[in-house]
């Protein structure tokens, strides 16, 4: 919904683990001031990833067509994007206002399914 904290912890790792098979973008219907600051803390601290320097937040329509689309978790509807091969719904709760326990399992989670993710890319190449 606002791009300011799951999807841009999503596109953080995707870039930083499968850069070589995917070229990821992470938006939403409405945008925040900025990335949310636990998710830029804890990503500095656990990855080294400063996404405040390589990302920032993005509507759906400032991005190209997509192969895949991957929601973080509709508990209320999510927007269409058209998508080429599928399209997968995480369903991760929204962090805001979380405490730092559970932003890193959250962290942990995506970082799971993004490897998951490049696997399967990988095997259909």
């Amino acid at each position: 919904l606002h791009n300011s904290c799951r999807s841009q912890i999503a596109e953080a790792l995707a870039k930083k683990l499968g850069s070589h098979v995917l070229e990821v973008y992470s938006a939403g219907t409405e945008l925040k001031d900025g990335i949310n600051k636990d998710a830029l803390r804890l990503m500095k601290e656990i990855y080294n990833i400063d996404m405040d320097l390589t990302q920032k937040p993005k509507l759906i329509k400032e991005i190209p067509e997509v192969d895949y689309l991957i929601t973080m978790g509709c508990n209320v509807s999510c927007p269409f994007l058209p998508y080429k091969y599928e399209s997968e719904d995480w369903g991760l709760d929204d962090l805001t206002g979380k405490d730092d326990e559970e932003f890193i399992k959250v962290i942990k989670t995506i970082e799971g399914k993004v490897i998951k993710l490049i696997e399967k890319i990988e095997n259909e190449g």
